[in-house]
């Protein structure tokens, strides 16, 4: 074993270019420190608001109401938790999580680990394409193709802001976010949701259990909460803050990172539990239940609310959400492929790739099938995502629970003790719904 109980050192920072760029300043008050250490949190919150997850929460409040939203809550609770624990990992112990993999595991596993998170960013990627591209789509006419072979630029737009500095990607990140949550409060607002029943719809019910159908949309809420590339991403972009490499100055960076997650993740929350809401307060009840797919939701949306600024507002909304996604899943796709194989390529090559990996199939499904081979695929993201996600969270689980890697930062007991039984309920959950998907 290597030092700390690593097998092997690892021999790079993560992110290198923007590892360590952001001063902290260590004798100022609470509000400067968390102001230093606000950003990261925001990238990883975009991954629980991107397009895969919109078409559950369109499908749960028409056909339910109000009754989903415990699970929204839920999952979040669960999102904070674990991406806690990725906060500790990368300040603890100078590493992302792929990079952990590799110093912890043979080359065989560390290899297929790699190549099936490589496949689950592909993946996720390919549902931010998706979205974007409808969104163009419903704006402005564009046809889908042209939608999806746009949505490459963003490799020009990230490029560009990183070398500025890491401060300018998250400012975008948190503009784009800040977009969001406006458009839906004005869709709330013409909606006029009941507030009794959305306060009641936060409490738990056993009839979620219990109603098979129901069952299913909540554990499709579930299993695209937690999104596997965000454990990397988080794990790494904590380091881009220049804090005390001593015990005191890293106790103190794992606080204010965890405020900084925990905070972002319920802008997370407000954005899904809006759809839901929105979707509960205009199609429940009506004859429009079997509302699931993103683009009868735009168009029904309009006339239904009496204003077409609502379908307008819903499509802005879906265009930030699938870029916003876009740009972290390039950077966790760069972080990936450093951290596991220690291939190092130049940042817009790296970024193209994981796009053309994207684009490609979503091109030949729109090609071969149409617009309503879109819906299809986005579906089969969010299966494959499904598959891969234990393959993240126990690792993570496992290594921060381990006093021989972590030292005095690892994880109390009380945070051991949640984080396996929810990766547990995460697996057992996933593999009921990925069950489910291939049973009919």
């Amino acid at each position: 074993m290597g030092a700390g109980g690593w097998i092997r050192t690892t021999s790079s920072a993560s992110l290198p270019e923007v590892h360590g760029s952001i001063a902290v300043p260590h004798d100022a008050g609470f509000w400067r420190k968390l102001f230093a250490f606000a950003g990261p949190g925001y990238l990883v919150a975009v991954g629980y608001m991107d397009p895969g997850n919109w078409a559950t929460d369109l499908a749960g409040g028409a056909r339910y109401g109000y009754t989903l939203l415990s699970v929204i809550l839920i999952s979040n609770l669960m999102a904070i938790l674990l991406q806690a624990l990725a906060v500790r990992l990368g300040i603890a112990s100078g590493r992302d999580l792929a990079q952990a993999c590799r110093d912890s595991y043979s080359r065989p596993v560390t290899i297929g680990l790699w190549i099936l998170c490589e496949i689950a960013i592909a993946a996720c990627d390919l549902a931010e394409v998706i979205g974007a591209a409808i969104a163009l789509n419903l704006l402005f006419g564009l046809p889908l193709i042209w939608g999806v072979c746009l949505t490459a630029l963003d490799v020009l737009i990230v490029l560009f802001l990183q070398h500025r500095g890491f401060r300018y990607v998250e400012a975008l990140v948190v503009a784009l976010i800040v977009v969001i949550a406006i458009c839906f409060g004005v869709e709330l607002l013409l909606a006029r949701p009941d507030m009794a029943a959305v306060g009641a719809g936060f409490v738990p019910r056993w009839q979620v259990v219990s109603d098979p159908a129901m069952l299913y949309i909540a554990l499709g809420i579930l299993g695209a909460t937690v999104m596997p590339h965000n454990l990397y991403l988080h794990s790494s972009i904590v380091q881009t803050r220049r804090y005390l490499d001593t015990l005191p100055g890293k106790t103190e960076a794992i606080r204010f990172a965890t405020i900084d997650s925990s905070v972002a993740l319920m802008s997370a929350l407000f954005i899904n539990g809006a759809i839901l809401i929105m979707s509960a307060a205009v199609f429940h009840g009506t004859n429009y239940e079997s509302v699931a797919d993103i683009g009868d939701a735009h168009q029904l949306l309009s006339p239904l609310l009496g204003t077409g600024a609502a379908g307008v507002l819903f499509a802005v909304a879906l265009l930030c959400s699938g870029q916003n996604a876009t740009l972290t899943g390039t950077l966790a796709g760069q972080i990936v492929m450093e951290g596991f194989v220690n291939i190092r390529l130049r940042p817009w090559l790296r970024r193209l790739i994981t796009r053309l990996v994207a684009i490609v199939p979503a091109i030949i499904t729109i090609v071969f099938y149409g617009e309503e081979g879109t819906g299809a695929l986005l579906v089969l993201s969010q299966v494959v995502l499904s598959l891969q996600l234990s393959f993240a969270v126990f690792p993570l689980v496992m290594f921060t629970g381990n006093r021989q890697k972590m030292g005095a930062l690892v994880a109390p007991g009380w945070m051991q003790a949640l984080a396996w039984a929810v990766a547990v309920i995460i697996a057992t959950l996933n593999a009921w719904l990925l069950y489910q998907t291939f049973a009919g």
